[in-house]
């Protein structure tokens, strides 16, 4: 979803969108209440396919038209015929009254409900997503999607736009904090039960950005140029295992072109490999302002234009009538949609206004963040702080005194209590402002350690900042890199100076304590300097007390990255990042209808590593790294043994996970495999996992399934999954490079 569509990326009003054709559209309810119908097609015992066909043989052309696209953006919009029945959100598709079809009001919410402070309505932040994959824990992203839905209903929505799973190819992407993670099993797996959270409260799932929109410079004019089996093994693998397993009742494809087209009607995505392939039933949406055609998007399986009817509209009315869409096209479009809406429940549990808990979301926000902090250095056991032997505590930098830094662009959550720099109070954000939720880890420092001295300093001069920390039992350096959708990062560093704030501070007081508050990757020149260091991400509406926890010992990290950190951008894949000519970067001035089919001129963009994404580029070039994927440290210690293999219809590895230190936590055991050669892969994929909670000097027997699918490849020929002949080695430990135990088998 993204709003700068209307304000002028572009280039075109958003009255483009208001077909006014539409004020006497049949059907189009002014209220949020559907009348109670009765007729078949309201039987729960029917399945959802079979209810959408009964309610298809009902309806005019008109009222199947209606279906496949929005009426504008309601929240930026005056009231008027076409959005009245809507709840003010960022997309709604009109209902039809008198067959009980309910309209389907949208809302982004990638990390928590967006924009609820213009209507003085309360959201809970959650970390972002980024955070609940740092967290390797499945039953935490179920219960993340299951907030997001609850407070979706209580807010009166019944359609989520959150989802993102697009893995991080180009971490300075703006919105790598909007996904999960570089490896597709791993993102794959947590968006599956991300949806199934979402739509356990009646709520319409959605997975996005389908597919290959892995930066946002040029999103709207990148072409990325992949190979088949690349595509298949990398970014469609997860979305794969997101749409077979958490069966998101929509799919948003993205702004992008993949191989020439653009995604939202791509014949291969959409219908081949989406529809086809994995058996999808539900509907296709563009993302807003993406849809470039009515006959070829329509073709390649786009089922629903957002947010307007520019191209799914009356021109797709008249391409019905003559005949360039054939009606059984349009017919499917509309079975897709209902299908949807009695599958996730929108028909039989009607949206009900509610209060939203705030301390409920609060604590789930909180434990899903302590389970997401990453321990990343803890020379001579820095950490945890011991509140009764600590007396001076300095805290600096990153308005560390007052609130948390959250990420940008649509996914953001409206402040409760309001920006905390800026705008005490005031809930309603803007496009591309930088939002600090009123958390303060200076308080929740200050709650923890009650007789200590704690002062603060902003971190704006980095001498006095050192001079602040020098006479301290230890100095807590708050960094920050704000992201955003609809911009990439310049590059990895931290802005602001603040390298050089966190080297003179770790060189004036050694006990320092680095916390940095990112969504992507970043390096650190002065990584050798601090005595610990922590990735709290973008923390979410209750991260100082999360934080607090973690510093001083009541929560044992168990946090593991769920992306690669390198040495330098040099080590990328891409050293530098491909931008748009400036041709290719928006439309200046009015829009003609060809220009918005033809869209901005194209890009490429070669994804020339091939299936060398994250850790497997680093494994395969032999570069070191920062911080490898799967790395996080504990305030306990771990030991892995007895590893052995069975093969049968899946392979299971069976071993020993043993708490070897004096303090209970959590460790995720993580279980790689390395291919046969002629398989022509990187030197080792990720297969599974285990988050395994011991007791001090507990010991665990873990077995972990292999899906078959995650030990074969895509052959291009065959244009089908194989399992290639030869000898399997199967690698278990504690990260991408901490891997003791090893076992092989072998594939006739």
């Amino acid at each position: 979803m993204k709003y700068s569509f209307r304000r002028g990326l572009l280039g075109i009003s958003a009255l483009v969108f208001l077909n006014l054709s539409f004020l006497a559209a049949p059907g189009l309810s002014q209220n949020a209440k559907t009348q109670k119908v009765k007729g078949p097609w309201m039987d729960a015992n029917l399945t959802p396919d079979e209810r959408a066909d009964l309610v298809l043989k009902q309806m005019t052309i008109d009222e199947k038209i209606q279906l496949l696209h929005g009426f504008g953006m309601p929240q930026d919009e005056p009231v008027t015929l076409l959005n009245a029945a809507s709840n003010r959100g960022v997309g709604y598709v009109a209902g039809i009254e008198r067959l009980g079809i309910p309209g389907i009001d949208m809302s982004d919410a990638a990390y928590g409900v967006r924009a609820s402070g213009s209507n003085g309505r309360y959201s809970t932040a959650l970390p972002a997503n980024v955070a609940a994959a740092a967290s390797w824990d499945t039953e935490a992203a179920f219960e993340y999607g299951a907030l997001i839905g609850r407070e979706l209903r209580a807010q009166g929505y019944n359609m989520s736009l959150g989802g993102g799973v697009d893995i991080t190819r180009e971490p300075r992407n703006g919105r790598t904090f909007e996904y999960l993670g570089e490896d597709p099993v791993l993102a794959g797996t947590l968006v599956a039960r991300l949806i199934a959270g979402t739509q356990s409260q009646h709520v319409i799932g959605d997975i996005k950005h389908y597919a290959f929109n892995d930066q946002e410079s040029g999103r709207s004019s990148v072409d990325v140029r992949i190979s088949k089996r690349t595509a298949r093994e990398t970014d469609l693998l997860a979305f794969e295992i997101g749409v077979t397993q958490g069966h998101p009742a929509a799919v948003m494809c993205s702004y992008n072109r993949v191989n020439g087209d653009f995604a939202c009607e791509n014949k291969y995505l959409l219908n081949e490999v989406l529809k086809k392939d994995w058996q999808f039933p539900g509907f296709v949406l563009s993302d807003w302002g993406g849809t470039h055609s009515d006959a070829k998007a329509s073709a390649a399986g786009l089922d629903n234009e957002e947010p307007g009817d520019f191209f799914y509209g009356e021109r797709f009315k008249a391409a019905v009538q003559a005949g360039r869409i054939p009606e059984a096209e349009l017919d499917e479009h509309v079975h897709r949609i209902l299908r949807s809406e009695f599958a996730a429940g929108i028909v039989d549990f009607p949206r009900q206004r509610s209060v939203v808990d705030p301390l409920a979301g609060l604590e789930v926000a909180r434990k899903i963040e302590e389970g997401g902090i990453v321990l990343l250095k803890n020379d001579r056991a820095a950490l945890p702080l011991d509140a009764g032997t600590i007396h001076t505590i300095a805290v600096i930098g990153a308005h560390a005194d007052v609130g948390m830094i959250s990420g940008g662009g649509s996914a953001q959550v409206d402040p409760p209590g309001g920006n905390a720099i800026s705008a005490p109070g005031e809930g309603a954000t803007h496009w591309q402002e930088e939002i600090w939720f009123p958390t303060s880890p200076l308080k929740a420092i200050q709650a923890r350690a009650p007789h200590a001295v704690v002062t603060y300093d902003p971190g704006t001069d980095a001498n006095a900042a050192a001079a602040a920390a020098k006479g301290a039992d230890v100095a807590i350096v708050f960094a920050y890199e704000w992201e955003s959708e609809g911009m990439d990062l310049p590059n990895l560093s931290l802005p602001l100076h603040q390298d050089d704030l966190i080297a003179q501070v770790a060189a004036a007081n050694p006990h320092t304590v680095v916390v940095l508050e990112t969504g992507s990757p970043v390096t650190m020149p002065w990584v050798d300097a601090p005595s610990a260091i922590l990735e709290a991400w973008f923390a979410g509406s209750d991260g100082a007390n999360a934080l607090g926890n973690i510093l001083f010992g009541s929560v044992n990290p168990s946090g593991k990255l769920p992306n690669t950190f390198p040495k330098s951008e040099a080590d990328l894949p891409h050293p530098t990042l491909v931008k748009p000519p400036l041709a290719s970067q928006r439309f200046s001035g009015p829009v003609s209808p060809v220009q918005r089919a033809e869209g901005l001129p194209p890009f490429q963009v070669e994804y020339d590593e091939g299936l060398k994404v994250g850790y497997k580029w680093y494994d395969a070039e032999k570069k070191a790294v920062l911080f490898p994927f799967g790395y996080g440290l504990s305030y306990t210690s771990y030991g892995y043994s007895g590893l052995t293999v069975t093969q049968g219809k899946t392979v299971e590895a069976t071993f020993t996970v043993t708490n070897t230190g004096d303090r209970a936590g959590a460790e995720t055991a993580e279980v790689y495999a390395s291919m046969p050669s002629a398989a022509a892969e990187p030197p080792k994929r990720l297969v599974g996992w285990s988050k395994v909670k011991l007791d001090a000097g507990e010991k665990k027997t873990v077995t972990v399934e292999i899906d078959p699918k995650y030990l074969s490849i895509f052959d291009e020929e065959k244009d089908g999954w194989i399992l290639v002949p030869g000898e399997y080695t199967i690698l278990v430990g504690g990260s991408s490079q901490d891997l003791p135990l090893r076992a092989t088998f072998i594939v006739k």
